[in-house]
């Protein structure tokens, strides 16, 4: 849907996404006055920023000081301490890798290694044994580089069967801050992030107000601008610990938008360009419950793994309290070289019940042909009982996975009828068909529509 588009180099993304100077140059050549740096990539770069600064551009979203204050986790941690925000135990520096297998003995197994810069999962690793901590430090790092140009990692300590509550806030130039309720972030596979939810089924009010609080103090120490989630875990005693703020908009803002009527990127322009908050802290109520899933191109029932190609078939879901934001379409092109999301599916409902009930609808009528998709996974995390329920943690998806995840054998009969109606509504020349026939048909392909785990 853009009016203009530019070639920044070829598509890995060290050397196009990541070359500031190309970003810079295509900005001047498009005329443009301010950039948006979206999710990832350089988006918590502060060099990025300080050049945008120089440049006389506008960057849409914190100052550079901030961002190097805050974007970066380990100084973010060390901010977080002094303000009294209480956090994960962990360093609060960078680590040579020498330093790592210090700091994990001592600290004692499991910890989790962490890229300093960016997030979304890139640059973890969970190591459970000091044998592991050498093959995790290389992954991590490299990861950390492919991902966020720079390679830097500390250590933190693991804490298990917790609760990933993230806190969105918004904050002008004028140094007012405001909390916009929380997303429960607990479902996740190898430390990325499948479902999200606002409000958390975990949360009450006055977890939600010491959390939100916690978050506005830390952005104000930070002299924070513009949107930005401050990460927590959570214990079985409602205990919080402060893990990172991502100096930037989460892949799951939407949740946010759907129970708040913000529109967040609005927000972050109005910010950028000077103007105050539209909303105080007491106008901000969270209406009903949204859920989103995050759509990969992976193959569920091979351990995952990425599915590029082409997208043959795109039949998208719609109807009450449903929201697609995507940017696959039928004919296009799914690469290697990127993150394997395609598109995230919200849906909203007057309580968390309707919310999931429209979900599980919205995803039987969701059909991409071509690659492999997660689709067949969210369907059982949505029939989970423990998901209904609301009765789940961050190691919840790992478990459940490593009992086993095995395609429905159920389901042939049903892809033998899709492939017969994909032949009937594709052959050459048509034949002649009766009424009866033609109902079939069309009802076939309906059927063909609604199941997307059909194979090619």
């Amino acid at each position: 849907m853009a009016d203009e588009a530019y070639l920044i180099g070829p598509a890995p993304s060290a050397q196009s996404y990541l070359k500031v100077d190309r970003i810079i140059d295509t900005a001047r050549t498009a005329g443009a006055e301010a950039i948006h740096p979206g999710y990832g990539f350089l988006s918590e770069n502060p060099e990025f920023a300080l050049r945008c600064e120089q440049e006389g551009l506008v960057f849409i979203g914190p100052t550079s000081q901030a961002i190097r204050a805050m974007g970066g986790k380990t100084a973010a941690r060390s901010l977080a301490t002094h303000a009294g925000v209480p956090v994960v135990p962990g360093t609060t520096r960078d680590l040579t890798d020498e330093e790592v297998l210090q700091v994990a003995t001592e600290m004692g197994f499991p910890v989790l290694i962490k890229a300093s810069a960016g997030g979304g999962g890139k640059g973890m690793r969970s190591v459970s044994a000091e044998a592991e901590l050498a093959g995790a430090i290389r992954a991590a790092r490299s990861e950390a580089t492919s991902a966020f140009g720079n390679p830097a990692v500390y250590v933190e300590r693991y804490l298990d069967c917790a609760r990933h509550i993230e806190m969105q806030i918004l904050a002008d130039k004028a140094g007012n801050v405001v909390y916009l309720g929380e997303r429960e972030c607990s479902l996740q596979r190898r430390h990325q992030k499948v479902v999200e939810e606002s409000p958390s089924p975990f949360v009450d009010a006055d977890l939600r107000r010491r959390i939100g609080e916690a978050a506005v103090k830390l952005a104000k120490a930070a002299s924070y601008t513009n949107a930005g989630t401050l990460e927590f875990l959570v214990d079985s005693a409602k205990n919080f610990y402060f893990l990172e703020l991502n100096a930037r908009l989460q892949v799951e803002h939407p949740v946010t938008e759907m129970v708040t009527g913000l529109d967040l990127v609005k927000e972050q322009i109005r910010i950028a360009a000077g103007e105050p908050l539209s909303v105080r802290q007491e106008e901000i109520q969270l209406r009903g419950h949204a859920i989103e899933c995050r759509i990969y191109a992976e193959d569920p029932f091979n351990n995952f793994m990425p599915s590029p190609g082409r997208i043959q078939v795109l039949r998208n879901p719609s109807g009450p309290g449903i929201r697609i934001d995507s940017g696959i379409y039928e004919g296009c092109e799914v690469p290697l070289y990127y993150d394997p999301i395609v598109a995230k599916l919200i849906a909203w409902g007057q309580d968390r019940s309707e919310a999931i009930g429209r979900m599980r609808r919205a995803l039987r009528e969701y059909a991409i042909i071509g690659v492999k998709t997660s689709i067949p996974f969210h369907h059982r995390i949505l029939d989970h009982p423990q998901f209904q329920k609301g009765e789940f943690h961050t190691q919840f998806l790992e478990r459940w996975l490593a009992e086993g995840f095995k395609e429905e054998s159920g389901r042939l009969a049903e892809i033998a009828l899709v492939a017969g109606a994909l032949y009937l509504h594709t052959r050459k020349p048509p034949s002649p068909v009766s009424v009866s026939q033609a109902a079939r048909s069309e009802s076939l392909w309906k059927l063909a529509a609604r199941h997307e785990a059909l194979r090619r």
